[in-house]
């Protein structure tokens, strides 16, 4: 019989991006990050005149700091020890937005943190990635994670059966980002992992019966 499956996201899921990306931008490109809305692009600013930076340079910024920065990320309180339990109830995947290519950077990122996964990347929204996850290991019961809305919304649209929670896990954007369980996309929103694991375990025996 098929076991469940726990399909996570990995920046502010299982580690931290945004405050090591502002303290990047701040060191190397004399850029200051804040973030006081929903606006992610609008959050750089330059810190010598306190101009926006153009959106269009705000993606490279990204790409540089997943060239060479990834280093600088360490985990979300908690993180490791309940990927480490969930794992003994489950298959559990990353399915991370970042380009192909890094793939094999970021699986070995998350094994130095001891969070040892199969991962998957996928370019735009989740769903379709997330269907041809679930097309290959047939579980019998899948959760999905994930800090951003719209892809608990694409999540939602193909795959309903899904139990789905929204986790952000970094202060720095937690208070400031659409909540997907408020739109209806989420069935819980919980962004620490203490809260979280109960929540996580009771939906994976649910079906089952335990």
């Amino acid at each position: 019989m098929s076991r469940p499956l726990v399909i996570t996201d990995c920046d502010e899921v299982l580690l931290h991006m945004v405050g090591p990306f502002r303290d990047w931008l701040g060191e190397a490109h004399g850029i200051d990050f804040s973030m006081d809305h929903h606006d992610f692009a609008r959050a750089l600013r330059h810190r010598d005149s306190g101009e926006v930076v153009d959106v269009a340079k705000v993606w490279p910024l990204l790409n540089g700091f997943f060239d060479s920065e990834m280093h600088r990320q360490y985990p979300i309180a908690g993180s490791p020890e309940a990927m480490r339990e969930l794992a003994a109830h489950a298959d559990v995947v990353v399915l991370t937005n970042l380009l192909d290519h890094r793939r094999e950077n970021r699986a070995r990122q998350l094994a130095d943190h001891g969070i040892a996964v199969r991962v998957f990347t996928n370019q735009g929204p989740k769903g379709p990635a997330l269907q041809r996850i679930l097309d290959e290991y047939r579980p019998s019961r899948a959760v999905f994670i994930d800090d951003l809305a719209q892809h608990h919304d694409s999540v939602a649209g193909i795959a309903p059966q899904v139990a789905r929670l929204h986790l952000c896990g970094e202060p720095l954007l937690a208070p400031h980002i659409p909540c997907a369980h408020g739109a209806g996309h989420a069935h819980a929103r919980i962004d620490d992992w203490a809260s979280a694991l109960p929540w996580l375990l009771e939906r994976l025996y649910d079906e089952e019966g335990n």
